[in-house]
């Protein structure tokens, strides 16, 4: 037998929960006069919104009520309506879609909280600064003046107000005059407050700790300990931790976590930010305190190890930059003393320089520049180098880009300032007016993105070199093109100021007793005559003589 039909349920409740809500007319009404004031309010904000977009935030708002089991849309679900269909990728005004619903619904208005009503750290706060005789809460923007100088007790304002500009929103502190770095302090500060406008930020800190100080160690530690972070935010932070905190115990803890970072990092992304703050930093602490911190001679230790590792996939790199390359050079150079003191081997800086092997001009400048700098390349070689660039026609459109990496050379190898203005003035002298003026934008645009901060050391150096008056120049002939006297080689033994040499050497024979035992020989002293034929001798042949100064420098 057939199935008998289902019967239709006896109650009302079961077919008043299958069926969807319906809409009120009253609420429909109110929901349709939402839809077209936010479009009249994005309208006269610059958005460029039509009454589609008024029937698309009304049939979005029912069907974010529906999603969300709720009878009729909120101003909740109209909010995220309209930020759907009406925010773009950028807000051409000054406030959002967001924000003119928030003003439309009346939820613009501010209040202001009583002191007694403040949490601790919102009241300690103003309790510290009451000695700048300001109010505080009330709004707007108020200047604070402090001498330090004549007011010593201003100095903890000044540190409570480095700390809020640390931790509050930009406005709320704005320093106007004086500044805080390391081992430097203003005498004399002048500030923008505004703490009454950003009272909900200040009162927001009242639940994160009960003072400024265990609210910004917090979040340096928050930052420190980030499994994104960086080796240079963890240094960003160890430098906040010393500035603004004095705490050299968390200036460890956050060192010794920069350490494990830089360990761990496998691209030079950050090269530059990390030396800028261990210069920083180092030389803080060598003029602070009688030792260095051991975190920081670990950091140089295990950075000068880590970037010798990565200098040749660095060099060959399509996503890492010059500057990067240039930084990780700086970093080497610069610390090269420090890490070889420490322990490190200079073999390992010669081998990754030995394994570098870049194609792309700007990279292939700077390892020449390297090399220069460890004495595998000399200066007469290198230039060499630039001429025969010079001179073939199909380098010579490449030729800035070439000079643009002479130019971050100027990171790690300032010396070179010298021939990074003979390379580019030989560059003007030679090239014809057809080739120099289509090549001279690119240079420009060059020398401008890539070496911008190093533009002031080349000038200061063709400062030097060049004539200072203009009828000068005429007569004017480059240092680079005077005949090069060897070096080593000093004035003919007997002549003018040379013949002095004899008798010093033979009045004070300790330096030369040293270098003899150093190279293992054996012997007394001459006469005078011998003595005035061997520094003849010396002049005829000065190979010798360029050998063992090479020699002395590698001791």
């Amino acid at each position: 037998a057939a199935p008998a039909p289902a019967a239709p349920p006896a109650d009302r409740l079961t077919g008043f929960l299958r069926r969807p809500p319906v809409l009120d007319a009253l609420d429909e009404a109110e929901l349709l006069g939402w839809s077209v004031e936010i479009v009249r309010a994005a309208r006269r904000n610059g958005y460029l919104a039509s009454t589609a977009d008024a029937i698309a935030v009304f049939e979005t708002s029912i069907l974010l009520a529906g999603m969300r089991d709720r009878a009729k849309p909120t101003p909740y679900d109209f909010q995220d309506a309209a930020v759907t269909c009406i925010e773009k990728d950028a807000v051409p005004g000054r406030r959002d879609v967001g924000r003119l619903v928030e003003i439309m619904m009346g939820g613009d208005r501010l209040g202001q909280v009583g002191y007694d009503a403040l949490p601790p750290l919102a009241r300690d706060v103003h309790d510290r600064l009451a000695p700048l005789n300001l109010r505080l809460q009330q709004r707007g923007v108020q200047r604070a003046l402090l001498d330090i100088a004549a007011q010593p007790d201003l100095a903890h304002c000044s540190d409570l107000l480095w700390m809020l500009r640390r931790l509050l929103p930009q406005g709320a502190a704005r320093p106007v005059m004086g500044e805080r770095r390391l081992g430097e302090r203003s005498l004399q500060e002048s500030w923008d407050l505004a703490l009454g406008t950003h009272q909900r930020a200040l009162i927001e800190l009242g639940y994160e700790g009960v003072s400024i100080e265990q609210v910004l160690e917090q979040r340096l530690r928050r930052t420190a300990y980030d499994p994104q972070a960086t080796a240079a935010q963890v240094l960003e932070a160890v430098e906040d931790a010393t500035l603004l905190l004095g705490s050299r115990r968390l200036a460890d803890e956050l060192g010794a976590r920069a350490l494990q970072v830089l360990a761990h990092e496998r691209s030079v992304d950050g090269a530059p930010e990390v030396l800028r703050r261990v210069r920083r930093l180092l030389a803080y602490y060598r003029t602070a305190e009688p030792v260095l911190p051991p975190w920081i001679e670990s950091f140089v230790k295990t950075g000068y190890a880590h970037y010798c590792t990565l200098l040749p996939t660095a060099f060959t790199d399509e996503d890492a930059t010059v500057r990067q390359v240039a930084a990780m050079l700086g970093f080497l150079f610069s610390m090269e003393s420090l890490a070889l003191s420490l322990g490190c081997d200079r073999a390992q800086l010669e081998l990754s320089l030995a394994q570098s092997h870049p194609t792309e001009p700007a990279r292939t400048a700077l390892l020449w520049a390297a090399q220069t700098h460890l004495g595998t390349l000399s200066r007469p070689l290198l230039r060499a180098r630039c001429d025969e660039l010079l001179g073939n026609p199909l380098v010579v459109p490449a030729y800035p880009r070439y000079l643009s990496g002479f130019v971050h050379a100027l990171e790690p190898v300032p010396g070179l300032a010298d021939f990074v203005v003979e390379a580019v003035s030989n560059a003007f002298a030679r090239l014809p007016d057809r080739v120099l003026l289509p090549w001279l934008p690119t240079l420009i645009t060059t020398l401008r993105a890539g070496g911008a901060e190093l533009a002031p050391l080349l000038i200061r150096e063709a400062g030097r070199v060049f004539p200072a008056r203009l009828p000068e120049l005429d007569a004017w002939v480059p240092p680079w093109r005077l005949p090069q006297q060897p070096a080593g080689v000093g004035p003919r033994a007997g002549t003018g100021a040379g013949g002095g040499g004899v008798p010093l050497l033979a009045a004070h024979p300790a330096t030369c007793d040293a270098l003899a035992d150093l190279l293992g020989c054996d012997g007394e002293w001459a006469t005078e005559g011998a003595a005035l034929s061997g520094a003849v001798l010396l002049d005829r042949h000065p190979a010798t003589a360029t050998a063992l100064e090479a020699l002395l420098a590698v001791t």
